[in-house]
Parts: C-alpha cells; structure tokens; sequence
C-alpha cells in the first residue's frame, strides 16, 4: 500500500512539473527594446502599463538603454526576427515606406491635441495599412514623448534660421532626423541618444531637439542654457510588434495586447503632459533662459529646404494639407 501510494505521489508530481512546464511554454514571450534608459519614468510607465497589464498569459521582457540593440536598428531586428517590439520613430521608416515622410516634417501638427486628433481619425489608415504590407510590423498606438524644442549652451537667443547658421545641432542617426536640423537651419551632427550629455560636456555639440522630459530625464539641462520653445516635432513613437509575432497569437491574445498598448498610450500622454508644465517652470527657476523664438521664420525655412530637396515629393498628395487643417 505504501509503494503503491508512494508511486502515485510521484507520479502526480511529475503531472504537475509537467504542467507547470506546458504554461510557462504556453505563455506569449514578448522581447522588448529601446533607447530610454532604465531610470526613466517612460520605462516605469512602459512595464507598469503595458507589461503588467498583459497577465499571466505573457513572458514581457523589456531591455532599455540601447543595451540589446542600437538606436535606429530596432525595426531591422524586428524584421530579422530578433526582436518582438519597439518604440519607433517615423524616421526609421523612410525608407521602405517612403509616404511616411509627410509625417517627420517639421511643424505639421499645431499641439498635442492635434496630433492625437489626426492619430484617431482615419486619416492614416492607408499609410498603416502600407506600413503593415511592406515593412511586417503592426502600429499599435502612437504615445506622446514630448514636443522637441531646441536646447543649446550660448549667450544669446536664437530667435531665427540664421542665428542657428554654424551652431551644432545633435540629431539622431538617420537622414530623416539630420533633415529636420537642416530644415531648422543649424549644422547638424549624428550622436546616438545615450552619448548626447557628453557631447554637449565636451563642446563636440552645441545643442539638442529633445523636449522637457528628455531633457530632464538624461540630465542635458545641468550643460544647457537656453531652451526655444519651437516644438517643431509634436513627437509621438509608434509602439510597434512584428507581425509574425502577431499573427501567431490567437485573437484573444491580441485583443489583450491591443487594450493594454492602448493603456500605455493613454497613461504616457498623460504624464508627459504634467512633465512638459513641472519641467519647464523648474528648469526656469534653476536659471534656464526658456523663451519662443520667430515661429513663423523657421516654418517658412523649413517649407523652402523641403522643396529645394525635393523632400516632399513622396508625401501622398493632398495628406500633408488635411493633416494641418484637420480639426480646426
């Protein structure tokens, strides 16, 4: 009797090793990569919204910091099959969709609300669509980082193009961002995210486009002193999963993948928005000269390098019009 119990024991012990085996492979693994670092409110807000929120049906796994893949290679990754998930920037789709263009060019949304507007209408469901075709990856929300301005160590204001004209500007890696810099009139010079602070220490940058929370999270503003208030890019990443990956869940499983991208989409707008206002006012009573230089000046150039380039040759026609004027 004792054998006999003693063997029903163990076998029911290796039901349940077995068991426990079958849920853990049954559990979705997500891979996760950005340039954020680790200390970020954006990589806390990113777990606790989104990893978090998908349940005990999923395996996320978040790697910030550039530490698993350089910027810019993230969408190469997630093509090869390396990686399940990123953060992008419209920029690292120029190139396979070149219609994407329309959406990095400088001052074509007026503010937050009218970026979330056009992102919730239907205005880009054929650009998605072709998003989805050609490079294998699925949108799945658009989350608000911060409106860019410019941030720069000097002594005096620059108020125009031409005052930026031999000023060193850091922008990201990639021909769509080194435009942007050019658009605005500056000299622009390539420097991954994570070795920015540097580059301002050593003199190898003048300045940076980053918005309030960037700025304050990688510590840009203890070299800065001056930041113009142009939010030339109201920037939003597209939080993205390869489409292999998503084709391989069940429709359940991406409807909880959806509702919690959603989530994270929502949660980050807002602390963004709070960001932008505290930031601001504090980096102002530390002694920053923050200031709104001629607007209207630097759209002006921004429109005439783009047509000089021929850079809006690839916007689909009439989208870069609807976008400006929706909603007003």
């Amino acid at each position: 009797m004792r054998k006999t119990l003693k063997t029903l024991l163990a076998g029911t012990a290796a039901l349940s090793v077995l068991a426990g085996a079958a849920t853990a492979q049954d559990k979705v693994e997500l891979i996760y990569s950005d340039t954020v670092a680790e200390g970020d409110i954006r990589t806390t807000t990113l777990r606790e919204t989104f990893g978090a929120c998908l349940g005990d049906g999923f395996d996320f796994q978040s790697y910030h910091g550039a530490t698993l893949f350089a910027q810019g290679t993230e969408l190469t990754a997630m093509q090869r099959g390396n990686l399940d998930m990123g953060n992008l920037a419209i920029f690292d789709f120029y190139n396979q969709v070149p219609s994407t263009k329309v959406l990095g060019a400088p001052f074509l949304f007026r503010d937050y609300e009218h970026m979330r507007a056009v992102y919730n209408s239907d205005l880009l469901d054929e650009m998605l669509a072709e998003i989805e075709e050609n490079v294998n990856v699925k949108i799945l929300a658009f989350p608000y980082i911060g409106a860019r301005h410019l941030g720069y160590k000097g002594d005096k204001e620059i108020m125009t193009p031409a005052d930026l004209e031999g000023v060193k500007l850091r922008m990201p890696p990639g021909e769509g961002w080194q435009l942007v810099g050019r658009a605005m009139g500056a000299t622009t010079v390539p420097v991954p995210f994570t070795e920015v602070y540097t580059a301002l220490q050593t003199g190898a940058i003048d300045g940076q486009d980053n918005g309030f929370p960037a700025t304050r999270s990688m510590k840009f503003d203890e070299v800065l002193t001056h930041i113009g208030k142009t939010a030339h890019l109201v920037a939003s990443n597209l939080f993205t999963i390869s489409l292999d990956k998503w084709n391989a869940m069940t429709p359940e499983q991406q409807a909880t993948v959806q509702g919690c991208a959603d989530n994270f989409e929502a949660a980050l707008d807002q602390i963004t928005l709070a960001q932008e206002t505290e930031l601001e006012a504090d980096m102002a009573a530390n002694g920053m000269v923050i200031y709104t230089p001629d607007l209207s000046a630097f759209v002006e150039n921004v429109k005439a390098v783009y047509a000089a380039e021929g850079e809006d040759a690839d916007w689909p026609e009439g989208l870069f019009d609807a976008i400006v004027a929706y909603g007003q």
